[in-house]
């Protein structure tokens, strides 16, 4: 399993969701928890519940598309990098406004590297390390209207698994967490996006109000058990999808591109996207 001496874990995007969990798991396991939230609101927010639940966290603002924060994390002394901090624009991929594909990647991939790369290289001068990329099932496959945010999934688990062959030689681990559908409110939220777009509503292929997230979403308990494990050390897979039960069907999905012909259902409405205009936001998966 992993190096059990590194203890400093700093968790950006802690403030809601799949960090937030994980900084008072890995806190009430002893850690010491730098659990970093986007906006000032949050700060004290985060750090009157963790003394309701009874744990210690060292809460700061790091916002990772901000050059001067992400220098000042670098006087943190960080053990374990958990890049958690992330965005969802939803939208068909010729809908979305310039603005907001530049702000997913922005969020999602480029301020997250620039801050890895500093923190990376003091883990190599210390000899030791580990880096967690919070990922998804989006960067493995794609949904409708998810593809600019799957985009920058992708780029995640390209960026991960490329970093894994490059540090292994200086003892540092790589490993990516990849959440399917989710409970959380963060896919519902996608799909709400289109709202505060600034673009001409006319030229739209879709009409956003009647849309939804295409698939029922599990209770998330399963990926905070997941994040913190693989945080801890306590996992040793590079990549780690949740819920196991997507998994073949992952897989599958793989092959699906080397067998699609471009003339393949030209003229009618793809199923996926038919249950976008079915499905009923904040559908849980059922029993």
């Amino acid at each position: 399993m992993g190096n059990s001496d590194l203890r400093k874990v700093l968790i950006t995007g802690a403030g809601t969701g799949f960090g937030y969990e994980a900084a008072m798991r890995l806190a009430e396991k002893g850690f010491e928890v730098i659990a970093a939230v986007e906006i000032w609101a949050q700060v004290q927010t985060l750090k009157w519940r963790a003394a309701e639940r009874g744990v210690k966290l060292r809460v700061e603002k790091l916002d990772v598309t901000d050059d001067g924060e992400r220098r000042k994390a670098l006087g943190w002394d960080v053990e374990i990098l958990v890049n958690n901090a992330g965005v969802g624009e939803g939208g068909s991929t010729v809908d979305i406004p310039a603005s907001n594909i530049r702000h997913q990647f922005e969020v999602n991939v480029t301020g997250p590297l620039l801050l890895t790369q500093g923190i990376a290289k003091q883990m190599v001068k210390r000899g030791a390390g580990r880096i967690v990329w919070v990922s998804s099932r989006e960067g493995l496959n794609v949904n409708p209207f998810t593809g600019v945010y799957a985009a920058s999934k992708h780029a995640v688990e390209a960026i991960a698994e490329t970093m894994a062959y490059e540090l292994q030689e200086y003892n540092v681990e790589v490993s990516t967490v990849s959440p399917g559908p989710f409970l959380t409110g963060f896919n519902d939220r996608m799909f709400q996006t289109w709202e505060s777009w600034e673009d001409d509503p006319s030229e739209r292929l879709f009409d956003y109000s009647k849309l939804a997230f295409p698939r029922a979403q599990f209770d998330p308990e399963a990926v905070y058990t997941t994040l913190t494990a693989v945080a801890a050390g306590e996992v040793d897979r590079l990549r780690n999808l949740g819920p196991t039960s997507m998994l073949d069907e992952t897989k599958h999905l793989h092959q699906v591109p080397w067998e699609r012909k471009v003339i393949d259902g030209l003229g009618t409405r793809h199923q996926a996207i038919q249950r976008s205009y079915e499905m009923q936001p904040e559908t849980p998966v059922s029993d």
